[in-house]
C-alpha cells in the first residue's frame, strides 16, 4: 500500500514556537494560488475557513492585494500561529477570527467569496455540511465557494497514495474521511450550490468551484 502523500496533522504537531510551518503549504501554494486568479472576484472579501499554519493567509493576501483576506479557525494554536504570520503581512490580511464551521452563527456576515483549504475530509461530515451552511448564509448570487483537498470521484479509481490517506484519517478518528465529489455536490445543491468548475492538482487533489445560484 502506498503512503499518504501528506499525512494528517494538527498544527501542534509542527514544533514548537508560535509560528508553525507546514510542508504541505509550501508545496501546493503555488498551483492553489494559480487557480484562485482565475476564481476569486476582483475585489471584496475573502473568508478562508480553516487557515490552519497561516502560511496560505499570507501568501494569498500578498499575491491578491485588491481582496480583503479574512484567514479563520477553531483552533487557538493555528489562530497564534496565523496571528505571526500576518504580523509581517499586508494592510489587507485581517486578523484571523475563531470561527467552527457547526456553529449556528458565524463571527462574519458577509463575503465575496469562501476558501476552504484541507478541512472537509479531516474534520467530522457535519463540518463539511456546516461549511455549506453557512456559505448559503454569507455568500450572494455568482459568488464562489472553492474548495481544495484529495476528493473520491465515481467512475475513478482514487490514486493509492489517496487510498492510504483515507485509511489513515479514518484510523485516528472514524468521523474523517475522503468525500465523494457527488455526495458533496448534492448536499451543496440543497443549499443552492451548483459545482461549476473542477481543476486536477498535484499529488492527486482537486479544486472545486461551488457557485451560489439566485435565491
Amino acid at each position: 500500500m502506498a503512503k499518504p502523500s501528506f499525512p494528517p496533522y494538527n498544527v501542534g504537531d509542527l514544533g514548537v514556537g508560535v509560528k508553525r510551518e507546514a510542508p504541505a503549504a509550501a508545496r501546493n501554494v503555488g498551483p492553489i494560488g494559480d487557480v484562485l486568479a482565475d476564481w476569486l472576484p476582483p475585489s471584496g472579501m475573502v473568508l478562508e475557513i480553516a487557515s490552519g499554519t497561516g502560511e496560505h493567509a499570507l501568501a494569498f493576501a500578498r499575491r491578491f492585494p485588491n481582496l480583503q483576506w479574512q484567514p479563520s479557525d477553531p483552533d487557538p494554536e493555528a489562530r497564534a500561529s496565523i496571528a505571526a504570520w500576518a504580523s509581517d503581512g499586508p494592510d489587507n490580511l485581517l486578523p484571523p477570527v475563531l470561527l467552527d464551521t457547526r456553529a449556528s452563527q458565524w463571527p462574519i456576515i458577509r463575503a465575496e467569496s469562501i476558501l476552504c483549504i484541507n478541512m472537509v475530509h479531516i474534520s467530522p461530515w457535519e463540518s463539511g455540511l456546516g461549511l455549506l451552511d453557512g456559505a448559503k448564509i454569507l455568500l450572494g448570487p455568482g459568488t464562489s465557494l472553492i474548495l481544495y483537498g484529495p476528493w473520491i470521484e465515481e467512475g475513478l479509481k482514487p490514486a493509492p497514495s489517496n487510498v492510504a490517506f483515507d485509511e489513515n484519517l479514518r484510523s485516528r478518528d472514524p468521523r474523517w474521511g475522503l468525500r465523494k465529489v457527488e455526495e458533496f455536490a448534492v448536499e451543496a445543491a440543497l443549499r443552492g450550490f451548483v459545482l461549476a468548475d473542477r481543476r486536477p492538482m498535484p499529488s492527486n487533489n482537486l479544486m472545486l468551484r461551488f457557485v451560489r445560484q439566485d435565491s
